[in-house]
């Protein structure tokens, strides 16, 4: 039976669109681009709102519970960071102070929430990595266990997570992964066993690997606790609906559950909108909380952060194989959440194209803005499209209610519309247009040859 036990929240904010689509005028700076694609405003609205009914109150209370002992983990997306910094210095200042506590641990998330994996995954390698650095820079601590967006994982998501050093991951435990597999054991994916030593690359001056780093980095693949579907879901998803069978949920109900799950451990993972937000103050969900960690005492259920539930375990981790697609915590768990239908897949296809760009024209702003544009939530907002149920009504509920003034067919083709004019914004800084812009050609001879100004201005003034 169960007896450790990790809680562990995400804290995210999307950059919401600015719908209808708002025309770039030629030559546009990145600034400016920006300020043509993001509707700030609308952005500013929703995260106060947030704030007052659910960021406030909820990190309150998980202060307040870990000073009573309680051990939780906690991750935030940069596009949280970012607007709280520019909006609300003081919360973020109460979320430092949670973070700082010696029973919180930081969980490092994809920056922007965004699914750059799925376009450039040496990329995203390097933003993890520059993720962990940034979240030290501002709370102090270095993540070393991380999630990606929405929990996504698979075989080469899990290679990239161990090139960019992580000790360990989170995932959903979902049944189409697990298998026979129970999602309350630690697991790795790591090679289990004697492999070919890497092939010399013939046209680079070294080895692509040595020996000893293979061997090292085998030995130091991350570990991955794996969310326990139903029980997170009973408090993330289930807890205010009056239809579920387990209606009302009390804390006592809860932690005996967790008590008699089968298994070494468990991980509970949450939106930390849960608390508020998704389910508001009157549901009861905040009282059951704080009631929570006394219940599981009584039931001799320990609280711990991610990475102590590793080392508890890590001496005999269980083999997981991974999929080649990804699995995710949205829906039933599969990325037909966000590429279900025709209006997503023209949206994937568009955050391609507008990437592709951005990297054509190397400019480091406009390649930030086209990760931006690839964000989760921008397929997540428009996953109801043709569509009724459960989930149709989950991404409604999401979409900026401003949105739906258009009609739900204009909201696409606005949306679709937005990376066009990206996209077209983005093309006069190819190099290569660059070049051949006359002005342009005229400053760079002055550049190449700077010693024949002076040289005709002198004669000039003594004509």
């Amino acid at each position: 039976m169960v007896a450790d036990l990790a809680i562990y929240t995400v804290v995210h904010q999307p950059r919401r669109l600015k719908l209808p689509a708002q025309p770039i005028p030629r030559g546009a700076t990145p600034e400016d681009i920006a300020h043509c694609l993001f509707d700030e405003r609308m952005n500013e609205h929703y995260f106060r709102k947030v704030a007052q009914y659910s960021y406030y109150p909820a990190a309150q209370m998980f202060l307040d519970l870990v000073r009573q002992g309680m051990k939780f983990s906690i991750g935030f997306s940069l596009s949280f960071i970012r607007q709280a910094e520019t909006w609300d210095s003081a919360l973020l200042d109460l979320f430092r102070e949670l973070v700082a506590h010696e029973n919180v641990e930081l969980i490092g998330v994809e920056p922007y929430h965004s699914f750059l994996f799925l376009l450039d995954m040496p990329a995203f390698v390097t933003s993890m990595q520059e993720m962990a650095q940034e979240l030290e820079t501002i709370f102090g601590k270095r993540p070393v266990v991380t999630d990606t967006t929405e929990m996504c994982m698979s075989a080469s998501l899990y290679d990239a997570l161990d090139m960019a050093g992580f000790h360990g991951a989170l995932m959903d435990g979902r049944p189409w992964v697990m298998g026979w597999r129970e999602s309350t054991h630690l697991y790795r994916h790591g090679d289990e066993a004697p492999y070919a030593l890497p092939i010399e690359n013939k046209r680079a001056r070294r080895p692509v690997r040595k020996a000893g780093a293979a061997r090292e980095a085998r030995n130091s693949s991350p570990y991955l606790l794996t969310r326990h579907l139903e029980l997170s879901d009973d408090v993330g998803y289930r807890f205010s609906n009056r239809s579920w069978g387990g209606y009302p949920l009390y804390a006592d109900t809860y932690a005996n559950w967790i008590a008699h799950t089968r298994g070494d451990l468990l991980l509970l993972g949450w939106d930390f909108e849960t608390f508020g937000e998704h389910h508001r103050r009157d549901s009861g969900i905040f009282d059951f909380m704080r009631a929570l960690p006394g219940e599981l005492q009584r039931y001799h259920v320990d609280t711990y952060t991610a990475s102590e539930l590793i080392e508890r375990y890590r001496a005999q981790p269980h083999y997981l194989p991974l999929p080649v697609y990804p699995t995710t915590w949205a829906g039933s768990g599969g990325m037909e959440f966000f590429l279900g239908n025709e209006a997503q897949k023209t949206i994937l296809q568009l955050m391609g194209e507008v990437y592709g760009m951005a990297r054509l024209t190397g400019n480091e702003d406009l390649i930030d803005l086209a990760v931006w544009l690839a964000q989760s939530d921008n397929l997540h907002l428009i996953q109801w499209y043709g569509k009724s149920g459960p989930e149709a009504e989950v991404s409604a509920y999401f979409t900026p209610s401003e949105w739906w003034s258009l009609g739900p067919n204009r909201v696409i083709t606005e949306q679709q519309q937005v990376y066009i004019n990206a996209l077209r914004a983005m093309q006069p800084y190819v190099p290569a247009r660059l070049w051949r812009k006359p002005e342009r050609k005229s400053q760079r001879r002055k550049e190449q040859f700077p010693e024949r100004v002076p040289e005709l201005s002198y004669v000039a003034r003594h004509a």
